[in-house]
Order: C-alpha cells, then structure tokens, then sequence
C-alpha cells in the first residue's frame, strides 16, 4: 500500500525550504569552510560552520552553564538567518589552524602624520592589518599637496598620491589570511590642494587597484555648489612657517579657517578650526562636474558626506572621524575597528508569492537579540594584531548589524522595490533592529558592564556647547565634567531619534551605559550572501539580476572566474510555485510576476530613498550602489548626488557599466556579448572578441572580458 506523508494545509512555506545552488556550496567550501592544512575538510556541512562559530563565542561566557545555554541559543540564530561577516565565519574556532587571524572585518588606520617617518611607519601597520584578514582605511588628505615646500628635507613634496602608490603596492604583495585578497579604502577631503589628482588617479591602468576612493564631501562645498560660488582649495599652514613668513592670519586671500583632524604645530582658532594656506581656488561647480564625470564614468571617488558623519556619530563628543573601512559602511576614528554581521530577512518570509505572505516580526526580533549578544561576544576574541585597535575596540566595543536580502525579501511578499510600501517596510525593519539592539545593550549593561569609555568623564569645551547648544539649556557649562554615556545617550542626535520612539530605554542608557557605542550599519554582504545566503541580494540592494555571472577571484588563476549564478527569488519562485519560470519569457506559463524587478528597474531616486529609509535608523553607515544604465543622461545623473545630499544620507556610490574601465564583479551575460574587446596578448598575437566569449591562452580558458581586463590592469597571473 503506498502512503503518503501529510501536512496542515496552512503550514506556512519559507525560504529555507529552497535548496541551495551549486554556487553557493562551492563558494562556502573554499571560502569559509574550515579546513586541515592539508586540504581535508573539518567543517563536515554549513551546519558545522555554524556549530564551530557558536561554540566559539559561547565560550566567551562566564560559567559552564552560560556557555552551554548560549551555545544553543546562537546555534539555533545561525540556523534562523544570524549570519556574521566573513571574517567571523572563517576564523571564529579555527585558531588551532590559523593562530594569526582576525575575527574583524573593519579597521581604519592611525592619522598618517605628514611626515616620511610617520607615512611608512603606517604603512608597516596597514600591513600587518591586512595579513591578519582585516580590511583597512585611510585618510590620505593629511599630507601635504604635491610642489610643497619641506623644510626638514630641503626640497619639494612629491604629494599624497605618490605615497597612496606605496600603500597599493603593499596590498596587493601582502595576500589576506585565508586567501583574501586585502581591501582598502582611501578618502581624501574635497578643499585638499591636490584634489582634482586624486579624483583622476585610477584612470590610469594598474594605478590604486588595491583602493575603493571616497572624497570627504562637506555642507560648505555642497552649497557652494548649489549658490554657484568660488571654492578654495588649501591646506594647514605649520605655526613655526606662518611666523617665519610672517604670514597675516587675518588676510582672507591667502587664509581659510577649516576643520582639521590633527593640531600638532599647526594654528588654532577659538572655534577649533585651523589656519590653511590657499593654494587656489576654482569654481565649485567646475570642480563638482569633474567629480560627476569621474563617477559616470569610472564609478569612482565615492561620495561620503563627512559633516553627516560626524554630525550623526554617537561618539561626537570624543571622535573625529575622517575614513572608512573599504566599502563605506563603517566611518571609523583613528586605528577604530568594527565587526560586523548581518540578518538574512528572506528566513522570516512565510508563504512567498502568495496573498498569504507574511514577515514573522516576532522571531525576527528573537534573532536580533540573540545575534546582538553574539556579535558583542567576538570582541573578546578579536584578533587585531596592533595594540591601538585592540585598546580602540575594547574601550568602545562598536558593532555593525545589518541584514542582507533586502530585495529579495520584498519581492518574495509581492513588493516593488522603491514603492512606497517598499520604503515602510524597509523603515520598520531597520527600525526593529535598532530598537530591539539598543534594548539588549541595556541588559548587557546591567550583566556585563557598559562600554568603557562611556564610564569615563569628559570635560565640556566651547567646541562641544556649540554642537550641542541644548546642553546649555540643560545648565552644563564649559568646564564642567560629564560622563561619556549621558553624552553618548542624551545628546547624540541619533540617540535622541531613538528617544522619539522609546524615551525610557535612552534615559536608562543615559544612567546605566550601553554595552557598546554603535549597534548597527548595512554592508554589502556580496560573498555571504551568494554562499551562506543561497545568493538573496546583497545587503540593501535589489537584486542585480536574476540570472547572471560574477566575477571571482580564485588562488592559482591567471584571470578571474566567471560563475553562472541565479537570485535566490527567481529560485524560490521555481521551488515552490512555477518550476519553468524564466526572466523576460514570453510565454505566460513561465513569465515572473511584475514586482520581480532587478537593479536596473529601479530609478536612482528610488535607490536614494530606500537608502534614506533605512539611514534614519543605522547608527553608522550604509553601503549601498545605485546602478545606472550605460544610456542614463550625464545631466539627470548629477543629480543622484545632490537627491542624496539633501536627503541627509551620509554617502552615495553609483556604479554604470563601462568596460573600456573596467570589469564588474556582477555580470550580467546582455552586456558582455554586446561588447567587443580588441587587445595584443602577451605572445604577440591580436584578438577581438565578444565579451562573453571563451579564449584558450597560456594554458587556461578565459573570457575575453575578463582576460583583456587581468592583461590591462597588470594581475595577469599574479594570484
């Protein structure tokens, strides 16, 4: 008699009922799965990935009981869409295989002082950095600009770029711990002398490949833009230079008073600005239309609004930030870290595709407040190999939670991307998270103690009164002596956002401290998202598309891979309600629903706005790229940027495809076969081809696009 296995019919259908692609299992196995030097797997399935991870920061806890309850309780997390970063997932109980690694994705270097001393001794940090896994970044805008004068060698400066040449080279020789290749970020500020260079650099074939590049874009430049007004391009003048020149302080055509990161021998006013020689001075817009075009053209500088930053950063009051971890979703003080993770929002979609679709709230806020513990946890066993980022992230013990599958959540409970339902959505989620984290910083509080620094007392300045004029209001005065958490809590103005919501929680914070400073930023999330996430989309974005290839790196190839990837949607949607379905089928019985949009559908305003929604309630950053058709009009693409500004974001990056510049790591198969590459190999012989197409060459197969892309960038062979 043949039986069969019955169940409710209203049993909720969810994402993890989708199996996972072969895309996903082969990049979890030579990415993140734990292996024995000699190349035998010790991580069994992904599950024991996850065994291993939570075991390992279970044993952070006090007592046996502790470490046995929270194992459990992170395992069943891991197991219900907790995902933490690469870093974590790699080497969190792996120490017995690879003693020198870390757990932290995110560091910025120590302020690189103008100095050769100083710049190759940070090189030497960085360094070190990366071998231990760690993405790094810097601010380059702290050297003097190229042609100035240095006394101490006689001579003239050959710029920032030039030594930005010696922190690439560096990268790209030290290899990152468990086959990552290092990342870097470099920033530099919008009113540097040597701006317009900087802007320019990664024209050049091979120069900064080892870089993303963000300029520090501030309100001042941004309405001198607007207003159509001069802008002045200058750099600090040294005290012991000014008097020796006997340079007039007061004369506007050679002095500008601006923010500045470092004093150390420079001239302070009572606003704490610095006296900076003007170098030159352009027209604002002329100089944003060389900014814009470089983005078009190039996707780069990035765009980070560095007043936002530092206007929005909970530690205000103790913290001057000027750089970035590599992609943009940490703004980090000076030799600051961050570890981060992030929640898969597809595993609490019930019922997709259907009327019945559903987000579970309730579990979802159980995850965040198990994942908030375990990611406070790893600080404990963070790895970093310099004493200053080891002192930094015990002092403030700053995460960064965010979530991947942003898009592919949406379209799995039947919305567009972009709609106005999408951005509430995307605002309550975030919201959730928040609230849900700053409540367990709370309780962590009580059990574990707060955050060092906001146990600390710190002497109110002018400089401070005039940021936070309520605090006159509320009778402290200049000298008094305030602890870090009521700074932290009442007069942060992200905190004070929270207290909009939930004043109890802040006015507790404010008395008892929060186990940490910053709780949440959104990362891009590319890897984990295409292994452990079954390829949801990245972080905050769309989709890219749902069928295409990506580009990667693999150890022993001449030239990046091309791997054929499917959205976890698409795949979902063929799992569990029309095995045929196809993007762009014209026949009914496999066309997609018309909310299965992908990056290209949606217009940068909309990617804006999702960005905005999300913005109100990240105590950090966002990385997130706003994708562009090659045909979008170059004047309706400037004002991406300043939708953004006046958005209040604190950064935008968009991305067109160009390649004459570059290759992307997403591909999507329409534009590789609409290009043609025409390129002299190394042997001599000439080949044009269509993108897509194979070349047998020096032994291996290759696609034109991505063998012409390693032979003009100069990485042909050298992984």
């Amino acid at each position: 008699m043949k039986t069969a296995h019955l169940q409710p019919a209203d049993r909720p259908t969810t994402a993890a009922d989708v199996p996972m692609q072969p895309a996903s299992w082969d990049i979890w196995d030579t990415k993140y799965r734990l292996k024995a030097k000699d190349g035998r797997p010790l991580d069994e399935t992904i599950d024991g990935t996850f065994q291993r991870v939570a075991r390992a920061l279970a044993e952070v806890e006090a007592t046996p009981e502790l470490r046995g309850y929270w194992y459990e309780k992170f395992l069943w997390a891991l197991r219900h869409g907790a995902i933490p970063a690469g870093r974590i997932i790699s080497n969190a109980g792996a120490w017995d295989h690879k003693p020198a690694t870390s757990t932290i994705n995110c560091t910025v270097s120590g302020t690189i002082q103008d100095s050769m001393d100083d710049i190759l001794h940070k090189v030497h940090q960085a360094g070190l950095t990366l071998k231990a896994g760690c993405g790094i970044g810097y601010c380059f805008s702290t050297l003097r600009p190229r042609g100035a004068y240095v006394s101490g060698a006689g001579a003239y400066t050959s710029g920032p770029l030039s030594f930005m040449d010696i922190y690439d080279k560096m990268c790209f020789t030290v290899s990152s711990a468990g086959g990552r290749r290092g990342a870097q970020m470099g920033t530099f500020d919008v009113g540097h002398p040597d701006v317009i260079e900087f802007i320019r650099a990664k024209r050049e074939a091979g120069r900064l490949r080892q870089f993303n590049l963000s300029l520090l874009i501030t309100h001042e430049f941004m309405e001198a833009v607007k207003n159509d007004q001069d802008w002045l391009l200058a750099f600090p003048i040294l005290a012991q230079e000014a008097e020796q020149d006997q340079v007039d302080l007061h004369d506007a055509s050679r002095i500008v008073w601006r923010e500045w990161p470092t004093t150390q021998g420079l001239i302070v006013n009572e606003n704490s600005q610095i006296a900076c020689k003007i170098y030159r001075k352009i027209r604002a817009r002329r100089l944003w239309d060389v900014i814009m075009s470089s983005t078009y053209d190039y996707a780069e500088p990035g765009f980070i609004l560095i007043d936002e930053v530092n206007e929005l950063n909970n530690n205000w009051f103790c913290e001057n930030i000027q750089a970035s971890n590599p992609c943009g979703e940490q703004m980090l003080p000076p030799y600051g870290s961050c570890l981060l993770g992030s929640i898969n929002l597809t595993q609490f979609v019930q019922n997709p595709f259907t009327e019945k679709a559903r987000f579970d709230w309730e579990t979802y806020r159980e995850v965040v407040a198990v994942f908030t513990r375990m990611l406070d946890n790893v600080v404990e066993i963070n790895g970093l190999p310099l004493e200053p980022q080891r002192r930094e992230i015990f002092s403030k013990r700053r995460h960064g939670m965010g979530y991947l599958g942003l898009g592919s959540t949406l379209t799995m409970l039947g919305k567009k991307y972009g709609s106005p339902e999408s951005l509430t959505f995307t605002e309550e989620v975030t919201r959730d998270m928040a609230l849900t984290g700053w409540r367990v910083a709370l309780e962590l509080a009580r059990e574990k103690g707060p955050a060092p620094l906001l146990e600390q007392e710190f002497t109110i300045t002018a400089e401070m009164l005039r940021k936070r004029p309520e605090m006159a209001r509320d009778g402290i005065r200049e000298g008094d002596r305030i602890k870090g958490k009521a700074l932290h809590a009442r007069y942060s103005r992200y905190m004070q956002r929270v207290a909009e919501v939930d004043p109890q929680l802040v006015e507790e914070l404010a008395e008892i401290g929060a186990r940490f400073t910053h709780h949440t930023s959104i990362a891009p999330t590319g890897t984990i998202a295409l292994s452990l996430a079954n390829n949801v989309s990245n972080g905050i974005e769309p989709s890219f598309a749902h069928h295409y290839f990506r580009n990667l790196i693999r150890p022993g190839k001449k030239t990046k891979e091309k791997i054929d990837v499917f959205s976890f949607e698409l795949l979902a949607y063929r799992h569990l309600i029309s095995p045929k379905a196809l993007p762009n089928a014209e026949t009914p019985a496999q066309q997609l629903p018309d909310y299965f949009i992908s990056a290209d559908e949606v217009t940068p305003k909309q990617h804006v706005d999702i960005q905005a929604a999300a913005q109100r309630w990240i105590d950090s950053s966002i990385s997130k790229t706003a994708n562009v058709p090659i045909d979008f009009p170059y004047e309706d693409f400037k004002g991406i940027y300043l939708y953004a500004y006046e958005k209040g974001l604190k950064g935008c990056t968009t991305f067109r495809f160009n390649p004459a510049a570059f290759q992307g790591v997403l591909v999507k198969e329409q534009d590789l076969a609409n290009t043609r590459y025409r390129f002299v190999l190394e042997d001599g012989s000439e080949i044009e081809a269509q993108g897509h197409e194979e070349i047998e060459y020096d032994g291996e197969t290759h696609t034109a696009a991505n063998l012409f892309d390693a032979l003009k960038e100069g990485y042909y062979g050298k992984w």
